[in-house]
């Protein structure tokens, strides 16, 4: 089973929550020309990236499942199996999020009004630098383990994970305003519609919020 394990997936378990962690960053990323193309009312183009969206997210979740299956109860690592696993969750997490995002927007064909569909591409391009930060962080996991979990290579990953809060607390900012505005104009919108514009909102927002527990993983695990 190990040889198997080292063959499929090299010699230990870091370098597959790597590749998940960069098919989950392609699937959020193609967020931004999805909302580029709802606001331009090209839904042809946003069903295309939706269904882009889709194979990533299942292409994450054959990875997700393997490493699952693959995974050996004995870790020599400085981390613990769960460790991991609980890391692979919340990145697996973001793709689906990301699905659910484009799924109900082109499903009922949802339009972003004028004083919001601005703000909200920068929401989304927040959201996504958002997660691009976790993944640097979780790139840094090779090197990590080589040092021990100690000394400068630590205190590099801490400032990257202060930056992901930092990120994560932008789109929250950002949020805020998106939410302001559409309160400001809901009134004169189809209610259902805004109850499903609060929803993506909120589905947008919680992007950021996944990315950054990503990194409260990777920061448990500096600290045992």
């Amino acid at each position: 089973m190990g040889n198997y394990f080292s063959g499929i997936f090299g010699p230990s378990p870091i370098s597959p929550l790597q590749a998940h962690m960069a098919k989950v960053q392609s699937c959020i990323e193609e967020l931004i020309p999805f909302f580029e193309a709802v606001i331009k009312g090209d839904f042809d183009s946003a069903t295309a990236s939706h269904q882009a969206i889709s194979t990533l997210e299942k292409e994450a979740d054959k990875l997700k499942k393997e490493l699952r299956i693959r995974l050996p109860s004995g870790l020599f690592l400085p981390f613990s199996r769960s460790d991991l696993l609980n890391v692979l969750t919340m990145q697996d997490s973001i793709a689906n999020k990301a699905k659910d995002i484009s799924g109900t927007v082109v499903s009922r064909q949802i339009k972003l009004p004028d004083p919001i569909d601005s703000s909200f591409v920068q929401f989304v391009s927040r959201s996504v630098d958002a997660s691009a930060q976790a993944q640097t962080a979780i790139n840094e996991l090779d090197e990590l383990v080589e040092t021990g979990f100690r000394g400068g290579e630590v205190k590099l990953v801490e400032k990257m994970l202060t930056e992901l809060d930092r990120i994560e607390s932008d789109t929250d900012h950002i949020e805020a305003e998106i939410r302001l505005a559409l309160f400001q104009i809901e009134k004169d919108l189809n209610p259902v519609e805004v109850i499903f514009l609060y929803r993506i909102i909120d589905n947008t927002g919680e992007l950021a919020d996944l990315a950054q527990r990503v990194g409260s993983r990777l920061q448990l695990m500096l600290a045992r």
